[in-house]
């Protein structure tokens, strides 16, 4: 099919075997999450095993559209295996990073990577078109160095000294490029396997969630570098260069005409460059930059190269450092060190809150050996790093704080006792890990499609699809702006929810319809559309959908017509937007399947304790509002401040799974529900593992 190179790369590491998989064998998935899910399943024999057991499968996925003109859906890696972050299962999980490497990975002739095993040594994999190589990191010394020291290391061994723009050889067959090495690679927190070690690529394109860092480490992989001449087959081009130009014309946003000037996502207008924005603090010469082929440019490069590609909880991490120098500083040591940025945001106000109460600190209840003096010097944020990866305290000496740490701020919190009791850390909320042991990102009970997608799901969702109709509201109520009526706003949206499009209710944020059938809709519509157009063709998370844009006069976005139309355009199919809610209604059924034969049961599907019993709070203190049903009318309303019911959404779970056509009493997919969208051989494998 067009858009594909072919061929999928698979690596077993215990052999050192390099072997081809032909795409089309896969082919019926399309793209990205789906086929990565797919190779799990055929590959990994036993699903029960433990994220670090070698015979665990990571696959690196692309899409068809990667490598194309395809605009914020030409650049993201789709990432899977069974993680270790997580609690108190390892799921197969998900993670995803943008920048160059699926579209250098499709010029150099693969549409995707997995790999098995683990090495007897430490190694790299230098992919050259395909000419693939399991390498020795001690030929360069890559061992032991930071993501950026890896990365600078390899392009110089693959590409030479050069600049861009010049020729280089690639090979002995004499392939040119003037591109340089794509390079993912882990820093010491992968190989210290920490559980919440991530992937790097570039200055800051992260696959955070998962613990995938920490799996690298210990399969004994450090790096993956790939560099390719090829190109990519478009079925039309020129229909794909009108698509772009017609987005663009239509409903980019212009310079010139800002619909907001320090908020950075329209109300849904394609972003304005996040380097435009600057938390009302001095700018500091920063310039957008994007992935491949994006036209968005939602990340900044600065004048003096610190904080590059920085972005959302990434920049955030240190947020109490006492200047954005030290704050950017801090960002730049998250991402040379490899560690996920979402847990170290909330474990680091977690310490502080210990360390407040007067239960950690040198020689306290908790040993703590960081410097807390240096509280909002750079100083304390690169103590604590270093702890987590190097497992010591910080500076080079060996201390079990680091050590725990490492595990993640979780079962560090077990570990001294702060998971017993009345008082329990995660009952009383002082911990804010609210789901499978994973960091509060969302108000769960204010943005309820993220609170339950994540807890119906393996791991915090970061799925933004919905997420203006939170923050819109939430800054025109703080500065005193008049908003758009919300019956307006929630039509447009749900107009275009096929196939429950017309629903307004599923929009009906109120607490009286936190649990109702509308609700479940709205669940089940995002899985679906996230899993296939968001996950399988790699439509970037921060641009897609496009369900409301200021600059068209109805105020509706290009969704529903644009992502069909992309993937038409290089594919050559005839494929609809329900065609792909579809296979996202299947894929999202095989991950089930999967975490059915790891151990899942509804009974494990529970938010941490203080999710029912405390009013949900924002960080910021402020309240939030979304749309919402008041006295039989639409408007905004406070969804903040509220908790949820355990019974209630026992009985939403029992509802949820009967629209799914699941077991109600176990929240398995059955065999008939499998059967009807083609997985018999999924059910098959569930009956022989007595889970059906």
């Amino acid at each position: 099919m067009n858009g594909y190179a072919g061929n999928i790369l698979s690596i077993n590491l215990s052999t050192r075997s390099i072997t081809t998989i032909p795409t089309k064998k896969y082919e019926q998935w399309l793209g990205g999450h789906g086929m990565g899910s797919a190779l799990f399943f055929d590959m990994v024999k036993d699903k029960t095993i433990d994220g670090f057991h070698p015979e665990n499968v990571i696959t690196l996925m692309g899409s068809p559209l990667c490598g194309t003109l395809v605009p914020s859906g030409a650049a993201r890696t789709e990432i899977q295996g069974i993680g270790v972050q997580s609690l108190p299962i390892g799921w197969f999980t998900r993670s995803n990073f943008g920048g160059r490497f699926s579209a250098m990975l499709k010029y150099a002739g693969w549409d995707g990577i997995a790999i098995q095993g683990q090495a007897d040594s430490r190694v790299w994999l230098d992919i050259r078109n395909h000419d693939v190589k399991i390498r020795e990191c001690n030929e360069l010394g890559l061992w032991g160095t930071d993501t950026w020291e890896c990365q600078k290391t390899i392009w110089k061994d693959v590409a030479g000294d050069g600049v861009y723009g010049d020729w280089v050889k690639i090979n002995e067959k004499g392939d040119i490029t003037t591109q340089r090495p794509a390079v993912l690679a882990i820093g010491p927190a992968g190989e210290n396997l920490s559980r919440m070690a991530c992937l790097i690529h570039d200055a800051g394109n992260g696959a955070g969630q998962g613990g995938f860092g920490a799996i690298f480490g210990k399969k004994g992989v450090k790096a993956i570098s790939v560099i390719g001449t090829g190109s990519v087959r478009v079925n039309d081009p020129k229909a794909l260069m009108k698509s772009r130009l017609w987005l663009k014309k239509e409903y980019s946003f212009d310079l010139k005409n800002l619909k907001f000037r320090n908020f950075t996502v329209g109300f849904h207008s394609p972003p304005v460059p996040m380097a435009l924005y600057s938390g009302g603090r001095p700018r500091v010469g920063q310039r957008p930059q994007a992935c491949v082929g994006c036209t968005a440019g939602c990340r900044g490069r600065y004048e003096d190269g610190i904080g590059n590609e920085a972005i959302c909880f990434n920049s955030i991490f240190y947020y109490l450092g006492k200047s954005l120098l030290i704050q950017r500083q801090a960002a730049d040591l998250l991402n040379r060190y490899g560690l996920n940025a979402a847990e170290m945001f909330v474990g680091e106000l977690y310490l502080k809150r210990l360390k407040d109460i007067g239960v950690l600190g040198k020689g306290k209840q908790i040993d703590c050996p960081l410097d807390f003096e240096q509280y909002g010097e750079l100083a304390y944020a690169e103590q604590l790093v270093k702890a987590i990866s190097y497992r010591n305290d910080g500076n080079g000496n060996l201390h079990p704080f680091g050590d725990i740490l490492a595990e993640g701020f979780v079962r560090a919190a077990k570990n001294w006792g702060r998971l017993d009791g009345k008082k329990s850390d995660l009952k009383t909320g002082l911990l804010k890990f609210p789901h499978w042991g994973l960091p509060m990102h969302k108000l769960e009970r204010s943005q309820l499609d993220w609170g339950y997608g994540t807890i119906l799901g393996d791991r915090d969702i970061n799925e933004h699809c919905f997420d203006m109709l939170r923050a819109f509201p939430t800054y025109y109520k703080q500065v005193g702006k008049e908003l758009p009526p919300s019956q307006n706003v929630v039509k447009v949206i749900t107009d275009k929810m096929e196939p429950f499009q017309g629903d307004l209710k599923m929009l009906d944020f109120s607490t009286e319809n936190m649990y109702s059938e509308h609700m479940i809709k709205l669940v089940t519509w995002h899985r679906y559309y996230t899993r296939f157009w968001k996950q399988s063709m790699q439509l970037c998370d921060f641009r897609w959908p496009d369900f409301l844009n200021l600059y068209r006069p109805n105020q509706a976005g290009a969704t529903g017509i644009a992502e069909q139309r992309f993937f038409n355009d290089v594919t050559g199919k005839n494929f609809s937007f329900l065609d792909g809610i579809n296979l996202g209604k299947k894929i999202w059924n095989l991950d089930n399947a999967i975490w059915t034969l790891q151990g899942r049961h509804r009974d494990m599907v529970r938010f941490a304790d203080y999710i029912y019993t405390n009013p949900g709070t924002t960080p910021t203190g402020y309240p939030e509002y979304m749309p919402g049903m008041k006295n039989g009318n639409w408007d905004y309303v406070m969804t903040s401040g509220r908790h949820f019911d355990p019974d209630q959404f026992e009985d939403f779970k029992t509802r949820f799974y009967r629209f799914q056509g699941w077991h109600e009493k176990t929240g398995s997919p059955t065999r008939k529900t499998l059967e009807s969208i083609g997985l018999a051989y999924v059910a098959d494998e569930l009956e022989k593992n007595g889970k059906i």
